[in-house]
């Protein structure tokens, strides 16, 4: 599939993702993406934040596919259900696990527990073997649950601007490659 057959959603996790981010970097090379706005960034609520993403689906001319990082991974699994017919594939990047409450932010604990049922579309798990919040063999289990790919992204961190992802070339290329198998 090329970029311009589909409508590419940008999910960004807790805070956003500032202008140095990779999803900021992309959003504005990728001639059909827009981010998901959420309402409030820093104070994310589990329900508000699906009814968002569902909505932004949900208006999408063209087939959709999703660029997700962090909590906006938590977000796109937990809209699974509801936006199966629109989406055509997902590429999460670092999802947190919310199921762990020492990993992750007290502000994301309403996100788990994760689901654990077949996402129902084409999508691949990234992960890092050094991120702080969901360990690697958690993030392997996360991908074998939702029945979808797995990549491993090295020690990487958080795959944000924090852990030295600014660009993240790397991860547009596995993108790109990610678009030619939809």
């Amino acid at each position: 599939m090329k970029i311009a057959e589909a409508d590419i959603l940008v999910a960004p996790g807790l805070n956003g993702s500032e202008p140095e981010h990779w999803q900021s970097r992309w959003q504005a090379k990728l001639s059909t993406a827009k981010r998901v706005e959420q309402a409030d960034w820093d104070n994310p609520e589990k329900e508000l934040w699906v009814d968002t993403l569902v909505q932004a689906v949900e208006a999408a001319s063209r087939p959709v596919v999703l660029i997700a990082h962090s909590l906006g991974v938590a977000t796109v699994v937990h809209a699974a259900p509801r936006i199966r017919p629109w989406v055509k594939g997902a590429f999460l990047v670092a999802c947190p696990d919310c199921d762990d409450s020492s990993r992750v932010p007290a502000s994301v604990h309403a996100f788990g527990p994760l689901p654990s049922e077949p996402l129902g579309f084409h999508a691949r798990v990234v992960a890092s073997r050094t991120d702080p919040y969901c360990s690697y063999e958690r993030a392997q289990q996360l991908a074998e649950h939702w029945d979808v790919t797995f990549q491993d992204a090295g020690e990487s961190g958080h795959i944000n601007v924090a852990s030295g992802q600014g660009p993240w070339p790397e991860g547009l290329l596995s993108f790109a490659h990610f678009m030619k198998t939809l």
